[in-house]
């Protein structure tokens, strides 16, 4: 079964990610995928992996704004050489804060610039030369001088129906976040329903720690640092999630920071983060697969032990 793990990991410096990959690969973690925010970018850890075949990589996710698609088949298509057969780009939307406050991108059409790039992927990596004019974007004349064999596959960060039914249809599957198993059931059946041999990777907060209070603290101003971003907000009240956060988007609305992370409950928390001893861990990733997720991506939380022993423990061998 496929295990893995999201990368880099908070406390351990990039330059010592090699011996950590190994490590794990040694006790049975299949995956790497990076995720992409205000730390590293999405593919720098994952180069640091390419000589080590035992692991797949992926990115989780590439913002479909943040960069240009000519810029984003070169890094894809590059990895990809590194790492022949090993490599799934992850592309997504990602959100306005990204985009727009962060990099002062406007923040327009999510849905046509995400399936416009994969339209232009899908071409590029063939080597063919582009010259296009998309909804979102247009391209004219750009041939990949790096024509990586095999191409990647391509993911897509899906939230509600329409991007899940891109990322079934048009690429090779998508990536969830922020979901309980039993939103993946959901969200699975409406995927396989456009394709069944669709791929379904779903990153998923853990921490191996029986301290409930002391992750339902850690975990709060991250439900309200995400949650509140308007694709986001709009996604959980799709799941049906909106009656149990609207105490915290209330108080968010109204400028209380700090009321908003007190108002989340603990039965959401719960829900989107994997915690208690290691066995019970992975018994609760466990009904993630059984609920249609094909890869299950460890976010390892930082609190408790070590992260390397935190690892250790969560591994499939252990």
């Amino acid at each position: 079964m496929a295990w893995g793990i999201t990368v880099p990991l908070d406390g351990i410096p990039l330059a010592e990610h090699p011996a950590l990959y190994r490590e794990l690969a040694d006790v049975g973690y299949t995956d790497l995928w990076s995720a992409e925010s205000n730390g590293a970018d999405a593919f720098t850890p994952l180069a640091l992996a390419a000589a080590e075949p035992r692991l797949r990589l992926g990115t989780a996710i590439v913002s479909s704004f943040t960069r240009g698609p000519a810029v984003i088949a070169q890094s894809a298509a590059a990895l990809a050489s590194a790492a022949p057969g090993r490599f799934t780009l992850g592309i997504g939307a990602s959100s306005n804060v990204i985009a727009a406050k962060w990099n002062d991108i406007a923040f327009e059409a999510p849905y046509s610039r995400t399936r416009d790039l994969v339209a232009f992927l899908r071409t590029a990596f063939t080597g063919a030369r582009i010259k296009e004019h998309y909804d979102s974007f247009a391209v004219d004349g750009f041939r990949l001088g790096l024509v990586p064999e095999p191409a990647p596959k391509i993911l897509v960060a899906a939230l509600r129906e329409r991007m899940l039914r891109l990322g079934a249809r048009d690429a090779d599957g998508v990536i969830l976040n922020w979901v309980s198993p039993r939103d993946v059931r959901r969200v699975a059946a409406i995927v396989r329903e456009e394709n069944p041999a669709a791929e379904i990777v779903t990153r998923i907060m853990v921490c191996p720690s029986q301290d409930a209070d002391a992750v339902r603290a850690m975990v709060r101003p991250l439900v309200t640092g995400y949650l509140t971003v308007p694709v986001y907000r709009a996604y959980q009240t799709w799941l049906g999630h909106g009656a149990a956060l609207a105490d915290m988007w209330e108080a968010w609305d109204a400028g209380d920071r700090k009321a908003a992370v007190a108002a989340v409950p603990a039965e959401v928390v719960d829900a989107v983060c994997v915690h208690g001893s290691p066995a019970e861990c992975r018994e609760r990733i466990a009904e993630y697969v059984q609920g249609g997720v094909t890869t299950p991506v460890l976010a390892l939380l930082p609190i408790g032990p070590d992260p390397r022993e935190a690892l250790r423990s969560l591994a499939p061998s252990s």
